[in-house]
């Protein structure tokens, strides 16, 4: 039996839908985590889906990944850019992690261009708008079932 897929969302991501929606869109985390269920229920898959603010909630739900999930899918938001912990936390889980970032940090204020996360990450989506979830959760699907060598 497979194991849900880790969906990770970080600070101020609760505020889709209204914070900046020039940048972020009008969409809401709801209206994602909608999407993402239907999707990955689509490809016969379930996933746990979860957002905080605080770091070491985001760090506890890695760490329960670890036995208790086949992949993780996370936008880290603002911690991309300062979280070793995170990084760390991410180094510990075995299997493919997706990195995901709504806007395209590459366009936006030169501190947004460094990840620690992208150096564990399988790949990074950036710029696609919610819709990058959607292609993250095909993405990782098949790096899930992918045959292992």
């Amino acid at each position: 039996m497979s194991k849900p897929i880790l969906i990770l969302n970080g600070p101020n991501l609760n505020l889709l839908g209204t914070r900046e929606p020039h940048i972020y869109g009008a969409t809401t985390l709801a209206q994602v985590e909608d999407m993402c269920r239907r999707r990955a229920e689509k490809r016969g898959r379930t996933i746990s889906f979860h957002q905080s603010n605080s770091e070491a909630q985001i760090i506890d739900w890695i760490q329960g990944g670890i036995a208790g999930a086949d992949g993780i899918i996370i936008n880290p938001a603002a911690f991309t850019h300062t979280s070793v912990a995170i990084l760390d936390a991410l180094n510990a889980f075995e299997g493919p992690i997706i990195e995901v970032h709504i806007s395209n940090v590459h366009k936006r204020e030169p501190f947004r261009h460094r990840s620690f996360v992208s150096g564990v990450a399988a790949g990074v989506i950036a710029g696609c708008g919610t819709q990058g979830y959607a292609f993250a959760l095909q993405r990782i699907v098949k790096l899930i079932e992918a045959p292992k060598l």
